[in-house]
């Protein structure tokens, strides 16, 4: 690119492929990786995979670089000083293996890079890391997965200048979101662009036309924190200036040149290219900083320029439509596109907005890859799985547990075919199926028509709103909801924080949880204030929380971590408190500091009045004390809140149902069993009864009582016994606000009504125990 393009690619060398077949070589290495690899008995053993991989990244790091190899390496070094006029110029280092940019294969991002490294000596202890990158968990199932012999593949050490970024990102030469190569589209942010790559700032987004190199479409979205560099190395996050946070990170003169280096970029090396770029803070220039080619879109092509047919083969008539899976419409909406299955959460990276995502079943830390997905479909789960209470919050199509209703969708679907999900019905169908896309209804929006304006009419129980993902709290605050009955902290923890806070304790960074849950939190609740928001505090089971990085070192392996350390059991436990009050912390953040006091609180899972009374007392040290515009709420999800409810309301302002876990603990069903799910109902006699008694006995005490099951949004019938019983809210998905408020409001004149009159069906059921 610098030879043949004149573009503006920051200096620098690199290792070679066989500099790294030599390290390997005269190390001696080559033997203990080999057996290392070949006594993992089960790949899909993270456990086993991750002891394997860790022992021989420690082999690499350990080993002496053998002196000619590392005296080249500084001699490299040096001559780029030279060239730059610079002494012991900061660089970046990034790890390229021989097969990660191949059109046919991706490895892009499994191995790792360096930032802001300064010295021959730590340069070439940065190569040697990289080298050791080749066998990160992900990157040895990668190859694994794909068949790859890993002594086929090698790894060269890319050492540039560094490019001290105030703004960066990734451009791609095709819209990926559906493969149109008539545009551009470029991602920014601001600092370094690892964050863009790691998800934890959410780029300004920028559609460019590639013939006239207009930009026709631009989303400039806030963002709070950037990776900045550190003088004397490494790096460190800091906050975005607040007249900067709103503001567009890249012009739109610097997007139009972008856009052109991207399309020169593209004809010189004749396909479809994925691109990384910085903006330099003391010279105001671009830098190309990485190119290769994009490979899902380029195989597409290559597949479709092979076909001698003209005119778009998937697409087919609605009476030719040929039903591919069934399963549970768990999320309404119709969906098409092409379809990505994925078995692992290792490879949620992988995954690209716009795709249809085909996996066995979704927990917390995949949603960045949901958020993204045109639809969803798995092979397991009921209507109160994962998958389905995410999909219907974010109002994603979502089908669950096909493998129940006869082929499961990971074996009936693979990689590149093109399908179309209906979710309404619970069917997914081969091809684009047009007809059905056209549908009125069949998607999530009005679709440009006009409606005449809403009215409701006010109920006396209050219909709020459940919500985890910040990013839709401004989308959903218009929605006539009396408030947020349930916002889920988990999203906030696979969305942006990554990390578990043990983790980050023991690096030195608990700010990170305190800053980055008190944004999350504040965005919701300022875009619903002055309205309530109820946040449930961290809920994850230790299944979840291993998943998170550093999370293995002190999490248990738990067998039915659904019955383990999970909610309150972890808050006052010595091992786990110190995480905790970082979640306190930022509680006080939100209401202190940003002056949003419309924020109160949920304790999870409690099993024991003792554990509700050291809950709240550790909340009173940490400064947050129930009053009158502070409310400490729990959850009653197990048995032991309904019958000892009397003596949890000593130290609560009132409860939240959770009939989910409810009705499994209550029936003995396992609410993720798909061979039990016929016997899940939370209208069952016995639940309706633990509902009822928990009513009356939180009233006598001035006690508040909702529920954020899934049951209200199902049943309409459950919402009327709901008030018929006396409920004081319900709290249900966003899809579902309007149709509840107008049903609480019948259900309530309904009852004054047959009050007034005396007539009106009687209910005949003996709700009392």
């Amino acid at each position: 690119m610098t030879s043949s393009m004149d573009l503006p690619v920051p200096y620098g060398f690199a290792t070679t492929a066989s500099a790294y077949r030599y390290f390997m070589q005269k190390t001696g290495l080559n033997d203990k990786v080999s057996a290392l690899l070949n006594d993992i008995k089960d790949y899909e053993n993270s456990d086993e995979l991750h002891k394997a991989c860790t022992q021989i990244r420690d082999l690499i790091v350990g080993a002496k670089m053998p002196d000619d190899l590392a005296a080249d390496i500084k001699k490299a070094y040096a001559d780029l000083s030279e060239k730059m006029g610079q002494e012991n110029p900061f660089v970046a280092i990034r790890s390229s293996a021989t097969a990660e940019d191949l059109p046919d294969a991706s490895f892009a991002g499994q191995q790792e890079s360096y930032l802001n490294i300064k010295g021959a000596d730590d340069v070439v202890d940065r190569v040697q890391r990289c080298y050791s990158s080749l066998f990160t968990d992900r990157a040895t199932y990668y190859r694994y997965k794909q068949q790859f012999p890993y002594d086929k593949v090698a790894l060269s050490a890319a050492v540039q200048m560094m490019v001290f970024s105030k703004a960066s990102g990734i451009m791609f030469s095709v819209d990926v979101s559906n493969g149109d190569d008539s545009k551009i589209v470029i991602d920014g942010i601001r600092g370094l662009g690892e964050y863009i790559v790691l998800g934890k700032v959410t780029p300004n987004h920028f559609v460019i036309d590639k013939k006239s190199l207009k930009i026709v479409d631009k989303n400039v979205v806030k963002q709070t924190i950037q990776l900045m560099r550190v003088a004397d190395g490494g790096t460190v996050e800091k906050a975005v200036p607040e007249e900067l946070q709103d503001k567009q990170v890249i012009t739109d003169e610097q997007v139009t040149e972008l856009a052109g280096y991207a399309k020169k970029i593209e004809e010189h090396y004749g396909c479809y290219m994925d691109m990384e770029y910085a903006l330099d803070v003391n010279t105001n220039r671009l830098w190309i900083v990485q190119a290769r080619p994009e490979t899902f879109w380029s195989q597409k092509k290559k597949e479709n320029d092979s076909d001698t047919d003209s005119g778009d083969d998937n697409v087919v008539a609605e009476s030719d439509a040929k039903a591919v899976v069934r399963g549970l419409p768990a999320s309404p909406g119709v969906a098409s596109g092409v379809v990505h299955v994925i078995d692992d959460p290792k490879d949620i990276d992988q995954f690209k907005k716009g795709e249809i995502l085909v996996t066995l079943m979704t927990s917390p830390d995949w949603v960045p890859a949901m958020k993204k997905a045109a639809a969803i479909v798995t092979n397991n789960g009921g209507m109160t799985c994962h998958a389905a209470i995410v999909s219907r919050e974010m109002q994603i199509p979502c089908i669950v547990g096909t493998g129940s209703k006869g082929e499961a969708a990971t074996d009936a679907m693979k990689d590149g075919d093109v399908v179309t999900v209906d979710a309404k019905n619970g069917i997914v169908y081969s091809g684009k199926v047009e007809a059905l896309l056209k549908t009125p209804g069949s998607g999530n929006q009005a679709g440009g028509q006009v409606v005449a304006a809403e009215t409701f009419a006010p109920t006396a129980t209050g219909v709020m709103m459940n919500l985890g993902d910040p990013d839709l709290a401004d989308k959903y605050s218009t929605l006539p909801a009396d408030g947020i009955g349930l916002m889920r902290e988990e999203f906030i923890w696979t969305s942006y924080i990554h990390e578990h806070p043990l983790y980050l304790i023991e690096q030195g960074h608990p700010e990170k949880v305190v800053d980055m849950l008190a944004d999350g939190v504040s965005k919701v609740a300022r875009a619903m204030a002055p309205r309530p928001v109820v946040l449930r505090l961290s809920d994850f089971k230790s299944s979840e929380y291993r998943n998170l990085k550093g999370g293995e070192k002190f999490e248990p392996n738990e067998p039915a971590d659904l019955l383990g350390w999970r909610g309150a059991s972890r808050y006052y436990d010595p091992k786990y408190i110190n995480a905790f009050k970082l979640e306190l912390e930022a509680v006080k953040k939100v209401r202190n500091d940003f002056g949003l006091k419309n924020l109160n609180v949920m304790i999870p899972f409690v099993r024991k009045v003792e554990e509700a009374q050291k809950i709240t007392e550790i909340m009173k040290n940490q400064g947050l004390v129930r009053s009158a515009d502070f409310k400490v709420y729990m959850m009653a999800e197990i048995p032991s809140n309904i019958i000892l409810a009397d003596k949890f309301n000593e130290f609560i302002d009132g409860y939240s149902i959770g009939s989910n876990d409810l009705t499994m603990l209550l029936l003995g069903c396992d609410r993720n069993n798909d061979t039990v799910s016929p016997l899940f109902d939370e209208r069952n006699l016995a639940v309706k009864r633990a509902i009822r008694h928990l009513i009356k006995t939180a009233h006598k005490d001035g006690k508040t009582v909702s529920i954020c099951g899934q049951a209200p949004s199902e049943f309409p019938d459950f919402t009327n016994f709901l008030i018929q019983s006396g409920i004081d809210y319900v709290s249900v998905n966003p899809d579902m606000v309007k149709e509840t408020k107008r049903n609480v409001a019948h259900f309530e004149q309904r009852i004054m009504l047959d009050k007034a009159t005396g007539n009106g069906l009687q209910d005949p059921t003996d709700y009392e125990w």
